[in-house]
């Protein structure tokens, strides 16, 4: 069997995408995804990206985490596929994609790739630090010097907690800057740092801003991977006209055996 791919990553969030319309990867077989994300015996990759036809929309994106699941919406993941589709002539004009959180709408300029978010509730606290769902689930931890973050051995102490059992979550660690917030993020289903997260930044730009109150508000996010901005409006009971915005960039293909 051969598998055609691309490699793409959004700030340094990086993916494998295959076209799946043909059904040449079966999406139920975990130990093949896993081992293709695989950095030392695989492509090596964050996360792995299905594309198919979809009547209503330009595409329809299945994602699965480097684990080898099928996983919930990657922002990164989701802007990286519109880019694939556009190179590659998948796009129908809709600029509208199906994830698995639902539809989001996308525009692009000059290889920069925004992207619309679901709305979502506003933050819940859980041990005083705010906890929200923007396709992902996201625990936000503030910190003073996030030079100085353990992010591997706190991220993993908090995504195994009871609170955020059975299926655990995505911790994320940020620093508050004049101009922007720095964000550091441990993700599920990698069970590492990685560079960036497009669901995570989404996250913690929202929390940066929820205790202002009500008003719309565009933050700018430096991540180790690159920088993102996220669009958005809070309203009394949730927030909503949510965009993420930054480069989504072709790195390789290649054939899989």
């Amino acid at each position: 069997m051969q598998i055609i791919f691309n490699k793409y990553h959004g700030a340094g969030n990086d993916f494998i995408i295959a076209d799946n319309r043909q059904q040449v990867l079966d999406p139920d077989n975990e130990t093949l995804i896993r081992h293709m994300c695989d950095r030392h015996f695989g492509i090596g990759a964050d996360g792995l990206i299905l594309l198919y036809d979809h009547a209503g929309h330009d595409f329809e994106m299945e994602y699965f985490n480097a684990d080898g699941r099928k996983s919930t919406m990657c922002g990164n993941g989701g802007r990286c596929a519109v880019a694939f589709a556009l190179k590659h002539g998948i796009s129908r004009n809709k600029n509208t994609f199906l994830a698995p959180d639902g539809v989001h709408s996308y525009r692009e300029k000059d290889n920069i790739i925004t992207i619309s978010m679901l709305d979502t509730m506003p933050p819940v606290e859980i041990n005083g630090r705010n906890f929200l769902n923007t396709g992902s689930p996201h625990y936000i931890i503030d910190v003073p010097d996030n030079s100085k973050t353990d992010v591997y051995s706190k991220g993993k102490e908090v995504r195994w907690s009871d609170d955020f059992a059975p299926g655990g979550t995505n911790v994320n660690f940020v620093e508050h800057r004049d101009d922007e917030i720095y964000v550091r993020t441990f993700e599920r289903g990698v069970e590492d740092e990685t560079l960036s997260c497009g669901t995570g930044v989404t996250a913690s730009a929202i929390s940066d801003k929820w205790d202002n109150g009500p008003g719309k508000y565009k933050v700018n996010v430096s991540t180790p991977g690159g920088k993102l901005s996220v669009d958005f409006e809070i309203t009394d009971k949730m927030i909503k006209g949510i965009y993420l915005t930054g480069p989504a960039e072709f790195v390789f293909s290649g054939v899989y055996e």
